[in-house]
């Protein structure tokens, strides 16, 4: 019957070398995807100049690629369960190296925002898929969790590699390599993917249209409508209206998803308490952090005077910090559970964030912005991995792609909710002076932060009554 699901064997690979291998190969791809949410930022001034964009428009730059991602991330996630995660992630990631090289041509505004869009879409595909094939190619428990650590510094150190590398690339050649940059990289993952990485089993059966349609539609509605609220009004007609559509196309996919035999979003993902806070944790901290990196860059470029390349090298502190504590990650994750690593992350995120507070435009780098960096790297280096592995506990293989699809959407969409209502707050603020619009800036990403804190608390909370009930 067509609407049973038949599971087809994964086409056979004549050439397939140490597993981890290919999983590095894919997070190479991985690591791509989350460098262009930022390797932009610090060369909007040399965008604006050289393409002749206006004050209004240069956002979306940002946010073409931010809509597209978020919007289309779900979507992502059932086609690679459906048609083969890793051919889903090389289609993906194809669109996304041709958009990046003719975003680097681009000669108008309208060139490098559609290409930008194309970017996300292509991002859209490919990320939801990278966490099915680490957790499909894994050799055993231990590969799959050093796979998850890697997964999870990419996830959370990416965005402060990207600001770091864009600033090298336009000061030392050009704004369009923060582009160009991505077409050799992505060409090599095509070429290595295909011998290295083994293809997920096809999960076939009737596809679920209208789920697709309105979970896009919502993510979209949300997404569109939080860009704008800082230009027409958190109280604007059109705010609220966006928000109310984005409700409704939300209803449809509740409905939807509960009725349909091969659902996009399985209601079963989201009966899990754990779950639940995890995705809230990770919506939050990621919110927050791409709020500061915000704010900090407006510091370092308007008030310390840093060139692009300088501001680049200022948010060193964050890998590093990651690093270091991804190293830790995956043995306290066996030792100790996720539930105490969040929590205690999101705590260091939360107290970097509110030592932010006290930064003002007369503070030096070394003694205001570096230490909270560096807290907030070894906070978030705490927290991603354990998120990850809460995503993805008690998932069947064959759902691993909307899983994450799902885990990845709540980050994009934390980060734009945030950055928007941090911008707006920044904004808002600025007829008071920079410094009163700056702390108001931190001040609303450490209430972010205290969000995720929250989420951690409850999942220490039932941990500690899962032993009791027991």
């Amino acid at each position: 019957m067509s609407s049973m699901l038949q599971t087809r064997p994964a086409p056979a690979v004549s050439v397939r070398r140490n597993p981890a291998i290919g999983m590095f190969v894919v997070l190479v791809g991985q690591l791509m995807l989350v460098l262009d949410a930022t390797i932009v930022n610090v060369a909007l001034p040399h965008i604006a100049t050289d393409l002749h964009f206006g004050s209004a428009s240069l956002s979306w730059v940002l946010n073409a690629y931010s809509l597209a991602f978020g919007g289309l991330l779900l979507l992502g996630g059932r086609l690679g369960d459906v048609l083969g995660r890793r051919r889903v992630f090389m289609t993906g990631l194809t669109l996304f190296t041709l958009a990046s090289f003719a975003g680097g041509l681009a000669q108008a505004p309208w060139e490098l925002v559609t290409s930008r869009a194309l970017q996300g879409a292509g991002a859209a595909l490919s990320a939801p898929s990278v966490l099915a094939l680490i957790a499909t190619n894994a050799p055993n428990e231990g590969a799959r969790n050093r796979a998850l650590a890697a997964f999870a510094v990419i996830s959370s150190a990416g965005a402060a590699l990207g600001l770091m590398l864009g600033g090298t690339l336009t000061d030392l050649v050009s704004w369009r390599w923060t582009m160009f940059v991505n077409v050799p990289i992505g060409l090599a993952v095509l070429l290595l993917v295909p011998r290295l990485v083994v293809e997920t089993a096809r999960r076939h059966g009737r596809f679920d249209f209208v789920g697709a349609g309105s979970a896009t539609a919502a993510a979209v509605s949300i997404v569109w409508t939080v860009i704008n609220a800082p230009e027409h009004g958190w109280a604007s007609v059109r705010t609220i209206g966006g928000f109310v559509i984005g409700a409704a196309l939300l209803v449809v996919l509740a409905v939807t998803e509960r009725r349909h035999p091969h659902p996009l979003l399985r209601p079963a993902l989201l009966r899990s308490r754990q779950r639940i806070a995890g995705l809230v944790a990770m919506a939050a901290v990621y919110g927050g952090m791409l709020a500061t990196f915000f704010l900090t860059v407006q510091l370092l470029a308007h008030q310390f005077g840093y060139s692009p390349l300088r501001s680049g090298v200022a948010f060193l502190p964050v890998p590093l910090g990651v690093f270091a504590m991804s190293r830790l990650a995956p043995r306290l994750v066996a030792r100790i559970g996720p539930a105490p690593l969040i929590a205690s992350g999101a705590a260091a995120v939360f107290v970097a964030m509110g030592l932010l507070v006290g930064v003002h435009s007369s503070t030096s780098y070394t003694t205001g912005v570096f230490p909270s960096l560096l807290l907030m790297g070894l906070g978030m280096g705490a927290s991603f991995m354990p998120i990850t592995v809460l995503a993805l506990a008690g998932v069947e293989p064959e759902h691993t792609g909307a899983a994450s699809g799902l885990l990845q959407t709540m980050q994009q969409l934390g980060g734009a909710v945030g950055l928007a209502v941090v911008a707006s707050v920044f904004a808002g603020r600025s007829d008071h002076g920079f410094d009163p619009a700056l702390r108001a800036g931190y001040g609303t990403a450490a209430i972010l932060a205290a969000l995720a804190l929250a989420s951690g608390l409850t999942l220490l909370a039932r941990r500690s009554v899962a032993p009791a009930a027991a």
